[in-house]
């Protein structure tokens, strides 16, 4: 099983400018099998903050799948509420349903 550190170094490698996070976890996942997406994740948000050695638009790549991917995951979680409102009637419907004088 890989460290968090290795996938962290595999994902400076290979984040570059308009990858899309499935690829981005595609590319890891062929170096590194076993990895989970929430290895994957930790890896991206370690790769950030000890983004020292890594190039600008690298960096900004890898900012912007973490976020991607933590929004995704913090969304699981939300149970969207239909609401049950009623249609309120025209007035015209109201006149045909009513009885004549």
């Amino acid at each position: 099983m890989a460290s968090i550190r290795e996938i962290a170094d595999t994902l400076k490698e290979i984040a570059a400018p308009g990858m899309k996070p499935k690829a981005i976890r595609s590319a890891i996942r062929e170096r590194n099998p076993e990895a989970s997406k929430k290895e994957i994740v930790r890896a991206a948000f370690y790769a950030v903050t000890e983004a020292s050695a890594a190039s600008d638009g690298a960096t900004a790549e890898l900012h912007d799948f973490v976020l991607a991917e933590r929004i995704a995951e913090d969304n699981l979680d939300v149970v969207l509420k239909v609401s049950k409102r009623k249609k309120k009637k025209r007035s015209s419907d109201a006149l045909e349903r009513s009885p004549a004088h």
